[in-house]
């Protein structure tokens, strides 16, 4: 067993440890709110991550030849492009009544909360989509598809943000 003294040395480092995360927490604490503040203030819209993802997509549109192929290549599977399309235009008209008409016109900021069914229904409709473009388009690039698709999905977003 432990006498006395050893009690109370251990007592006054465990007393001395407590006191150094106490006052660690209040710096942390003050870190919180300065990131919190940071936070408060909105990116800028035109970033190099942006831009980024914009001249990628113009790239590849034109290194692959992407709309030439899109309009006259005969392997296409018709029904799944169709299908994408329809789903890809329901996407992007969800995202233009959010940006244009709630968040512009009507000056709502959290249409999640107004309109909540939105943003399920929109994720489920890209990915079946995105699902038919990839099943679509195969034959056209094969394994290079998804990466390309997804490099023309990524411009887009970065595009659409720029405009809310």
């Amino acid at each position: 067993m432990m006498n006395d003294s050893e009690l109370a040395t251990l007592r006054n480092r465990f007393k001395k440890d407590a006191e150094f995360l106490m006052q660690t927490r209040t710096h942390g604490d003050e870190d919180e709110k300065s990131q919190e503040e940071k936070d408060a203030k909105p990116l800028p819209r035109i970033n190099r991550h942006s831009v980024f993802w914009i001249v990628a997509s113009v790239a590849v549109t034109y290194y692959v030849d992407f709309l030439n192929n899109i309009i006259e290549n005969d392997d296409i599977k018709s029904w799944w492009f169709n299908a994408g399309l329809v789903l890809l235009g329901t996407c992007l008209s969800l995202a233009m009544f959010c940006i244009v008409y709630l968040e512009w016109y009507k000056g709502i900021n959290h249409y999640e909360q107004v309109y909540p069914a939105i943003p399920p229904v929109t994720t489920a409709a890209f990915i079946a989509a995105s699902c038919s473009l990839n099943i679509a388009l195969w034959p056209v690039w094969s394994f290079l598809t998804p990466l390309i698709l997804f490099t023309q999905f990524m411009g887009v977003v970065m595009f659409i943000s720029m405009l809310g």
